[in-house]
């Protein structure tokens, strides 16, 4: 019996000379193939389609608010700035530091747990309409189309030979590319310098090392992922594409299609209805590959590939209106409402299942907690630290003396004047300045000394508290627990 083995998406298997005798056969298998050129066509008729009209409506909507984002002033400082060198984030308003690393981990997982809900319900949304993978390959394609022409044209002009013409063509492709990554390169360092002084810099020339780097570093990236690798990125580099069927059940919205209805394929004679002739609504007519970014069949079923950006369904409702045939042959649709065809509100009922309303359970009550910690933070943080040089002493009145060390932070962005008060022993007293001021967003330290009669303070530590208040606000006051020692005697 002759065994074949299966090249799937790694070309073609090649016979080799089987062994005299044996009744085999060998097959030569390719393991990788040549990556074969996508030409996703843009347009399907004179207006896009539902879903494109989407998808193009959240390409401007993250790009305005990504390119608008760092010149945005508040203030008189940056509105969002991720000051690295500061160790300071600046979010409007809201000033966090290192400290604050719990509120930033809040964000990531109510980010992550958005991910999970959105793909739950309805797939890979975040591919297809937001993912900036997805979003600068099509910014891209867009000016290859406007350049090059349509589908057609692009897939001539490449099979010609280098010509003038072919050549100026490609050279003002590149070059619009590479100025649009330029600048997206400078927009995302923009985060985390300031981007008017990052572009002053620039154009004088006077750019430190490290802030070209990373411009050009991210620069180089969204032209090569955006303008080269595209759709290899969504299959074969983003880790999203091989786990996303853990969050997918068959009661997940997909791009699908719709066999029983569709099949068999054919584009069928005028003379007769397709009923007649034993064929389904699917005329075979390709657009729905042809539109396709990744360049899959959706009629092959669910693959890895699919990014749900829906062009297929606008290219096939666009061709159901011409043949006069109902639309809706590729939809939004689960496994279980093509195979027990539900519609409508059947479809729905089984969406809202356990697993959603856990996870927007869980998400509604991350959201909320983060809320109320942001509204109920104390713009104030205290660091009390013993000094280790003297741990007790004797004063010259006769009391006993412990001194500290405190780190103020003041994380509002005015400057504050603030008071220090302590408790915890019967009599204990500063020995020091109790009012001090800190400018905005600064961090000040204070020394500190305290003093309490001996007959008040046995051997030993003794648990003291030390508080800090802003005179202007009482409700901006931090307590810490620290331990004042008393002397043997």
């Amino acid at each position: 019996m002759d065994k074949a083995v299966e090249a799937k998406r790694a070309g073609a298997a090649k016979p080799a000379p089987a062994a005299a005798g044996s009744g085999l056969r060998e097959v030569e298998v390719q393991l990788y193939a040549k990556r074969a050129e996508i030409y996703p066509r843009h347009r399907i008729g004179d207006s896009l389609g539902f879903f494109q009209k989407w998808r193009w409506a959240l390409i401007w909507a993250t790009q305005i608010v990504f390119y608008g984002l760092p010149w945005l002033q508040w203030g008189g400082r940056q509105a969002l700035l991720f000051d690295l060198a500061a160790r300071k984030f600046y979010i409007f308003g809201l000033v966090l530091w290192p400290q604050d690393i719990i509120y930033l981990t809040a964000i990531l997982i109510i980010a992550a747990l958005s991910l999970f809900l959105f793909t739950a319900v309805g797939g890979r949304l975040w591919c297809g309409y937001a993912c900036p993978q997805t979003v600068y390959t099509e910014i891209f394609m867009w000016i290859e189309q406007k350049i090059e022409g349509d589908r057609a044209k692009r897939m001539k002009l490449d099979k010609e030979p280098l010509s003038a013409r072919k050549f100026m063509l490609k050279f003002a492709k590149h070059a619009v590319w590479i100025a649009v990554a330029l600048w997206t390169g400078l927009t995302f360092v923009g985060y985390f310098t300031p981007i008017r002084l990052l572009l002053t810099e620039l154009v004088t020339f006077s750019i430190g090392g490290w802030a070209l780097f990373w411009v050009l570093f991210y620069g180089f990236a969204t032209y090569g992922n955006a303008g080269w690798l595209r759709e290899q990125v969504c299959k074969y580099m983003c880790p999203y594409a091989r786990f996303q069927s853990a969050m997918f059940d068959p009661d997940t919205l997909i791009v699908s299609y719709d066999r029983v209805r569709g099949e068999p394929r054919g584009a069928g004679s005028k003379n007769s209805t397709r009923t007649e002739q034993g064929l389904g609504d699917c005329v075979a007519c390709g657009l729905c590959v042809q539109v396709c970014p990744t360049g899959i069949d959706i009629r092959n079923g669910l693959q890895y590939e699919c990014i749900g950006c829906a062009l297929c369904i606008d290219a096939c409702n666009f061709v159901m209106d011409k043949v006069g045939l109902p639309k809706g042959l590729i939809r939004y649709s689960t496994e279980h409402a093509l195979q027990e065809r539900y519609e409508g509100a059947g479809i729905w009922k089984h969406i809202w299942r356990p697993r959603v309303f856990i996870y927007s359970g869980i998400l509604a009550a991350i959201m909320v907690a983060l809320a109320v910690a942001l509204t109920l933070r104390v713009p104030l943080k205290v660091d009390v630290i013993r000094d280790r040089g003297s741990l007790a002493r004797e004063a010259e009145d006769g009391r006993i003396e412990n001194t500290y060390r405190l780190q103020v932070m003041n994380t509002t962005e005015t400057a504050r004047r603030y008071v220090i008060s302590a408790s915890g022993l019967p009599g204990v007293e500063l020995a020091t300045e109790p009012e001090f001021e800190v400018p905005g967003a600064t961090t000040r330290p204070v020394l500190v000394r305290l003093r309490a009669a001996p007959e008040n303070v046995p051997p030993g530590s003794n648990k003291v508290k030390i508080g800090v208040q802003a005179i202007d606000d009482p409700s901006v006051r931090v307590s810490e627990q620290t331990v004042f020692i008393g002397l043997r005697r």
